[in-house]
């Protein structure tokens, strides 16, 4: 400020200066005269400098703000030393390490560098006017970017020799990310099979996929900036297209369109707007879609959902969508049910393929002997229904079911094999027994139920199936109910030594005992629950608890025989049997050992071979197997020696029969084949003393029965433990018998 005020004062220094200077010699005047003007003349030009300096700072400033604002790295090359100055470098580039000709080479990526290499030396050598490059350059984090690389030579030596080359690096990650989505929805547009158009705001056309060359023919050129047009179709057609538009964004129709052959294809036409950022119409875009495929797959598709493919019948599909509209008819109309007796056999013992082989052999005899108005459906697996429009005359009605089942009981050559089968028809008439299809269809399957019971028999439906079925039902409910609130409960009746009268084991025997309804039967529930299933989760349950009350019985030394469990077929057929046992064995920590399994001898006897895989898998597991009802069924004593037994029990209604002679020799020659087959007998349903002095004789080892216990609740079993133990303890040998 001083300097600045000493320059603006400097003209009143000169005048007052002059003054004084005429006083002095004019040698020393002008001496001081040219002093004075040196002095002022540094001043000016020292204050001239600042100002400039002041200017080029805030000019610096301004540009490292804009390059900064920018985003964009400034480099400056030179060439000869390789040093490199950078400004807002937020790469963390450095100078070149040696044998590197570009800069930063060791950050830029491997497969990019021979094209950055490429383009430099096209510079140098004056090719080009500027260095231009995208390439991926590491930043100090180790993360590749996408970046523009722009340069240009500023200086070169006399020989024309780059000596100096400055540009700027800008990071183009978002633009290469954008353009690789724009490139990838290009291609997708390109390869889509249908047939691509996108119109101006003005529908004109801007541009197609090959799609739509291959569906109308002609060129690309022949189509651009033409006017959106249906071939086929008029202007007030298209007009109505346009109209629609407005009001809506989208438009679609199904059209009949022909293409470059002249051929008329179904076409799905659909129209698209397309808007800017600002809601304006930009464009549309025009989707016409090939129908022909999907027309001919919807056709087949009709025909595989309405027919069964094994008979070519029609199937459960179809036969309900035409019972619905015969229902709606103020007609008289039967329907008859029927499936095929044991039919599983034959699939698996011939295979399926046989097995299907004979449906639709079946299907050609029976649709012989069908009316025209009438319709034979397959409903699925063996199961069949003949549905006689307009009829319901029992005559006709009971000549057509007899005529099924005598064609159905004909024999069957095929394979070798002459097979016969069976069958059993439930008849319903409309509307006496059903106004809709779902109501007669189960009332044909419950009459079919009833017919079964007779064999090879038809019924038709009546009040009293219909109560039965619903008793079945209530059942069926009651069971699922009690599985779910735990009403099933496991008794047990001791299985006594004959000679010594001490308990060596004991059966479970399950008991149903709703809150409402009381005890159910087993004779009542059990077949149901065979045929439902459910008899698999009631079995678990019962190995379960029986499992748990036998371990506390060990535990509290009361017990230390076997408790025996019933299997069931259901059971007996799962692949995962003896997975199942394992893990309710371990759950409640009870040894194999203490466990007997009871199966049915029609069980083992449907499939011997199957049946002694399964029972050697048991046995290996330390389980004892006993056979169960021995002798009610077929048995094959050549079977039955490879079977890995234990125990076999003589069924009760053989010692009920033990009164007679015949009857008392039929238990000495099942025992004796016991004894032979090294096996324990156990004689079940023993209610008497005569019977108890008989089986001694006979070599009996084990009873079970009202003679010396009924099934005993788990806290009643165990009063009959603690007592049998007392017993023990004062080793009293005559046994008591428990009422």
């Amino acid at each position: 400020m001083m300097l600045l005020n000493s320059v603006l004062s400097a003209p009143l220094v000169a005048l007052t200066l002059s003054q004084q200077l005429n006083h002095l010699d004019p040698f020393w005047a002008g001496i001081c005269l040219t002093f004075f003007l040196s002095i002022l003349y540094l001043l000016y030009s020292n204050n001239k400098l600042r100002r400039a300096q002041t200017t080029l700072q805030h000019s610096e400033q301004r540009l490292k703000s804009t390059v900064e604002g920018s985003g964009d790295t400034l480099w400056d090359w030179n060439i000869a030393t390789g040093a490199v100055v950078r400004i807002n470098d937020k790469y963390m580039m450095h100078k070149s390490e040696a044998g590197h000709f570009i800069p930063n080479a060791d950050r830029i990526h491997p497969q990019d560098l021979a094209l950055v290499d490429k383009l430099l030396k096209q510079h140098f050598s004056e090719k080009t006017a500027f260095f231009e490059a995208s390439y991926r350059l590491k930043d100090n984090l180790d993360q590749y970017h996408w970046v523009l690389d722009k340069g240009k030579i500023i200086e070169k030596d006399e020989n024309l020799n780059p000596l100096r080359m400055t540009g700027t690096v800008r990071d183009i990650s978002h633009l290469k990310s954008t353009e690789e989505r724009l490139n990838l929805f290009a291609k997708c547009v390109e390869s889509l099979t249908d047939a691509i158009a996108i119109y101006d705001h003005r529908f004109r056309l801007v541009d197609l996929n090959p799609s739509y060359l291959g569906l109308f023919g002609g060129t690309r050129n022949q189509y651009i900036s033409k006017a959106f047009s249906l071939p086929g179709y008029d202007e007030r057609y298209i007009n109505q297209v346009k109209t629609n538009l407005k009001e809506a964004d989208h438009w679609q129709e199904e059209l009949r369109l022909r293409n470059h052959k002249d051929i008329l294809l179904p076409i799905e036409v659909t129209i698209d707007e397309i808007r800017n950022s600002h809601g304006q119409i930009t464009n549309y875009v025009v989707v016409y879609s090939d129908l022909t495929e999907r027309k001919k797959a919807e056709s087949q598709l009709h025909n595989l959902s309405n027919r069964d493919r094994t008979t070519g019948l029609p199937n459960r599909n179809l036969f309900f969508t035409n019972l619905k509209k015969l229902a709606c008819q103020d007609t008289h109309h039967a329907l008859l049910v029927f499936d095929l007796d044991n039919f599983k056999k034959i699939n698996d013992s011939l295979g399926h393929q046989l097995g299907d082989s004979l449906l639709a052999k079946l299907a050609m005899r029976l649709n012989k002997l069908v009316r025209q108005k009438d319709t034979l459906y397959r409903l699925g697996g063996d199961e069949f229904a003949l549905v006689m429009a307009g009829t319901n005359d029992i005559h006709t009605i009971t000549r057509t079911a007899k005529q099924f089942l005598a064609a159905i009981a004909t024999p069957f050559k095929m394979a070798n094999h002459e097979l016969v089968i069976t069958s059993s028809v439930g008849i319903v008439l409309f509307p006496e027994d059903g106004s809709t299809p779902e109501i007669l269809l189960k009332n044909a399957d419950t009459a079919m139920y009833h017919a079964k019971q007779k064999g090879n028999h038809y019924l038709f439906f009546n009040d009293s199936m219909n109560e039965q079925a619903v008793k079945r039902l209530q059942i069926e409910n009651l069971m699922r109910f009690g599985l779910k609130e735990d009403h099933f409960v496991v008794y047990y009746q001791p299985k006594m030594d004959i000679k010594t009268g001490r308990l060596v084991g004991m059966e479970a025997l399950v008991r149903f005992i709703t809150p409402k309804k009381g005890i159910i039967s087993p004779g009542v529930f059990i077949p149901i629950a065979e045929e439902t299933g459910q008899i698999i989760e009631i079995g678990e349950v019962v190995l379960d608890k029986a499992c748990k009350d036998v371990k506390r019985w060990i535990d509290q030394d009361l017990f230390d025989g076997r408790v025996a469990v019933n299997l069931s077929a259901k059971q007996f057929s799962l692949p995962d049997l003896t997975t199942r046992i394992d893990i309710i064995l371990q759950k409640n920590q009870l040894p194999s050992y203490f466990l007997e399994l009871e199966i049915t001898e029609g069980t083992i006897m449907d499939d011997p071979q199957e049946a002694i895989s399964i029972m050697r898998s048991l046995s290996a597991r330390g389980i004892h197997l006993a056979i169960d009802d021995f002798g009610t069924g077929y048995s094959s004593l050549a079977y039955l020696k490879q079977f890995p037994l234990n125990t076999l029990k003589v069924d009760k209604a053989f010692v009920d029969d033990m009164t007679t002679e015949r009857g008392r020799n039929m238990v000495d020659s099942i025992v004796t084949i016991a004894h032979n087959l090294e096996l324990h007998v156990v004689a079940e349903g023993v209610e008497k003393a005569e019977q108890l002095t008989t089986l001694e004789q006979l070599n009996c080892q084990t009873i079970q029965g009202y003679f010396y216990s009924k099934p005993l609740c788990a806290s009643e079993f165990t009063a009959f433990l603690k007592a049998q133990k007392h017993r023990e303890n004062e080793q009293t040998p005559q046994l008591k018998v428990v009422k």
